[in-house]
């Protein structure tokens, strides 16, 4: 018989955290992250990580196991997610996966295709290119695989080495996703959150003024004053990039504030509408925070277990 998993997704400000909390705790639940900065150590303020005193007794998998400088991919994060559900379901607790980071969540549920392992050298090669050229690995892209070029961004150096790798290492493009293995052995129940859209708006304004409140300034600082760079991937964050621009005297503290809702508020959008397309989510308006949201929630993981 299969085992049961949960999903909570949704844009971020949605209260998917707020929502899984009270989930594990009725349900003897144990989270397993799907939030990609989260998976970072020291990134605390701007991914919105829950403190350690309200999550304390909810066992949490696949949060602060990263160092600021690791190279992750969402295919590293299918197979870690993986082991963790099944040690999970194996000690007869149920997995709650939690995150809007989409492109994890696919990864751990359909499968990605199977791509060559990273090819250090080739891959320092291509970063110095692209900072002695800006822009030469996408117009390099454009011409092996103008279909690659075109899904990512010029300026999205990560993708553009990874993608760059795989043709030159393989000599073909980038496989189809459909080719992936899905997750067996799980009834799958993916739960959306979809607060109205002025409300979350709202949200995200007043939690990216709670995020500068708290200190997300200084917890910057004091990453750059321990031997961090602000090249690390985690600085491309929401907030983190904002703030390092601050610090170096690009913006203003209300300039980087503004950008920060701003960008945040459309990087939301995004989220919704990714989420929008998988038919498998089952949508509930409102907050994650909300009683008749959880009790809602409650009501569908129940006939899930039931099934």
């Amino acid at each position: 018989m299969d085992h049961p998993l949960i999903c909570i997704v949704g844009p971020t400000g949605a209260g998917k955290s707020s929502l899984a909390l009270r989930f594990a705790r009725a349900f003897n639940a144990e989270i397993v992250n799907c939030d990609s900065l989260q998976l970072y150590r020291g990134f605390d303020i701007g991914s919105a990580k829950t403190p350690v005193a309200e999550r304390a007794d909810v066992p949490h998998h696949l949060l602060d196991v990263l160092e600021p400088d690791s190279v992750y991919s969402a295919g590293d994060y299918g197979r870690a997610a993986r082991a963790a559900l099944f040690d999970i379901s194996g000690r007869g607790r149920l997995p709650l996966v939690v995150g809007g980071t989409g492109f994890y969540l696919r990864a751990l549920l359909d499968g990605l295709p199977e791509l060559p392992t990273r090819e250090p050298g080739l891959r320092e090669r291509l970063t110095q290119r692209e900072q002695s050229h800006p822009g030469a690995l996408h117009r390099i892209l454009k011409r092996l695989e103008p279909s690659a070029a075109a899904r990512i961004h010029a300026q999205d150096t990560q993708k553009l080495v990874r993608a760059l790798e795989v043709r030159i290492l393989t000599q073909r493009g980038m496989p189809d996703l459909a080719t992936g293995a899905p997750l067996s052995g799980y009834h799958v129940l993916q739960i959306g959150l979809a607060p109205e859209r002025e409300k979350l708006v709202e949200a995200i304004a007043q939690r990216t003024r709670c995020m500068f409140e708290l200190g997300l300034v200084e917890e910057l600082r004091g990453l750059l004053h321990g031997g961090l760079t602000g090249e690390e991937k985690p600085f491309e964050a929401l907030g983190y990039k904002q703030v390092l621009r601050h610090l170096r005297g690009e913006l203003s503290l209300e300039e980087a504030i503004s950008s920060t809702e701003i960008e945040t508020r459309q990087y939301a959008k995004r989220q919704m509408t990714w989420f929008r397309r998988d038919p498998r989510v089952h949508w509930i308006p409102g907050f994650g925070s909300e009683e008749v949201v959880f009790q809602e929630a409650v009501g569908q993981v129940s006939n899930l277990q039931r099934v």
